[in-house]
């Protein structure tokens, strides 16, 4: 997958933007491709908005989105020479930017022409007021209180957990997280049943009443996710480069032609998977290959593992990154738990989302279990690239009817677009996001070690900081993550004062 947008159709040199005069024929030129083109775009999006600030919102998206199909890089480098923004913070507010940058530039113009008994400038735009061009910010933090509620600790950044089924029994470690900093809960509907469900969330609004503080509810749904289940272990208890591997429709039977068998919890998926295709397991701990396509399933081939061997293990994710897939991102268990979803959540996490059909599924099935679905916000998990190629469209046509964020959901996604792609992807989807004032959730693996095991890994803890850059942090669970919760909070108040998304905040230094 290539997302990167041609560049424009007037190329730029660092050496023919050299004198301001030059520099600002460029940049008006550019505004005015922007204008012309985000506004094609918005008018094609505006039949589906019908939220005032989702208009705002869409429009500037809609001019970042044009912005961005070209290489700017000669241009802020020559922006930088003379002191001026060099539209790297552009998102939350294009056309303010651009606008900002073209006024000091006509100044700077303006003096060496008068000087130079030059003709007159060319028309220019108004220079922006402070109030157009901090819109964008106040838009994203109103859109983020729509989903995640007010503050009420004075963390930007908001902090989910995802409960363990002893939440349903244990009223302590609830309250506990609260008082740690946790912020929302996520009670994942691929585990539990309502019946712990229900229990958790009346766990959670006591703690509200106890500590005075806001704590969303958001639950997962389970989406068409492909699994692992009925297996054959290998004799040698481990799976190692070279082995065979039978993913079966069935239960699978014994057999020594194979290393291993194990039969795919999702049966439609094999029905569209071709030869020389890929197949992951476990998060991509295996890497096979489709040799055979038989009529029980396919003979994969083992192309990736650890010299020492992997575990095959039940109930692990299988993904097929080469492939994509069409099936439904509602499954007949999701539909089942959106009765319960409706009537406790405040906002439901979509699994699998991929298409804008996926996002109007979904609405109409709150609409029917719903007077009001604008009281619950929708979630799109990021984990296809189809759905980071379908995001701009995701957004709009979730935002004009409801509130909405997105979840960088990276163990999927990784697995999907490949690891070496996953940090340039993730940081598309904030740019993307923050340009349509989207609120962000930043996901998987976050402190895991920590909540596991007692004790954070260094990586880790830089990644903790780097996700001051969304608007909330997921922790999964483990029998530490109270302490997790703690430091995750130390650490994002700590990132706060230093940086505001990904803008530095140039706190006074006082370790030299």
């Amino acid at each position: 997958m290539d997302t990167y947008p041609p560049d424009s159709l007037v190329p730029i040199t660092l050496q023919a933007l050299e004198h301001p005069e030059e520099l600002l024929h460029a940049m008006l030129q550019l505004r005015q491709e922007v204008v012309q083109e985000g506004q094609a775009q918005f008018e094609a999006w505006k039949p589906v908005i019908q939220r005032r600030s989702a208009c705002i919102s869409a429009l500037n998206l809609a001019y970042y989105l044009a912005l961005r199909r070209r290489d700017l890089r000669s241009l802020q480098a020559a922006l930088s020479a003379w002191g001026l923004s060099s539209l790297g913070r552009i998102e939350p507010h294009v056309l303010p930017n651009l606008d900002a940058v073209i006024a000091t530039l006509s100044d700077i113009s303006r003096d060496r022409h008068h000087a130079e008994g030059a003709p007159l400038m060319p028309e220019i735009p108004p220079r922006p007021r402070s109030r157009q061009f901090n819109r964008g910010d106040h838009m994203l933090a109103h859109h983020t209180a729509e989903v995640f509620g007010g503050l009420t600790n004075g963390r930007r950044v908001r902090i989910m957990v995802t409960l363990p089924t002893e939440a349903a029994e244990d009223y302590g470690l609830v309250l506990e997280l609260m008082k740690r900093g946790m912020n929302c809960v996520r009670i994942n509907c691929a585990h539990d049943s309502p019946v712990e469900w229900e229990k958790m969330v009346a766990h959670v609004h006591r703690a509200q009443k106890e500590t005075g503080q806001i704590c969303k509810i958001a639950m997962d749904l389970g989406g068409p996710k492909s699994r692992t289940a009925d297996l054959i272990k290998p004799k040698r208890k481990l799976i190692y480069k070279d082995d065979t591997i039978l993913l079966t429709r069935s239960k699978p039977k014994k057999s020594d032609k194979y290393t291993a068998q194990a039969r795919c919890t999702l049966t439609q998926a094999l029905d569209q998977i071709a030869v020389g295709e890929r197949v992951f397991f476990d998060d991509g701990k295996i890497g096979t290959v489709v040799e055979k396509i038989l009529p029980e399933g396919l003979a994969l081939r083992v192309v990736r593992a650890r010299d020492e061997g992997e575990k095959f293990k039940k109930d692990k994710g299988v993904n097929f990154p080469d492939t994509e897939l069409n099936l439904s991102a509602l499954t007949a268990k999701d539909l089942s738990d959106l009765d319960f979803v409706a009537l406790h959540a405040d906002m439901v996490n979509f699994s699998f989302v991929q298409e804008v059909d996926d996002i109007h599924r979904l609405q109409a099935e709150l609409a029917m279990r719903m007077e009001d679905q604008r009281k619950i916000a929708i979630i799109a998990k990021i984990e296809t690239p189809r759905a980071i190629r379908n995001l701009p469209d995701l957004i709009v046509h979730s935002t004009g009817a409801q509130p909405f964020g997105v979840m960088i959901a990276r163990g999927d996604l990784a697995v999907e677009i490949g690891w070496e792609r996953m940090a340039e992807m993730q940081e598309q989807i904030l740019w993307i996001c923050e340009a349509a004032h989207v609120p962000v959730i930043w996901a998987t693996q976050v402190l895991e070690n920590l909540a596991k095991e007692g004790l954070p890994s260094r990586a880790e803890i830089t990644d903790a900081a780097m996700a001051q850059r969304a608007e909330c942090v997921m922790l999964n669970k483990g029998p530490y993550i109270v302490d997790a919760v703690e430091i995750l909070d130390n650490v994002l108040r700590r990132m706060q004062a230093h940086q505001s998304k990904k803008t530095p905040q140039l706190r006074a230094l006082k370790s030299w």
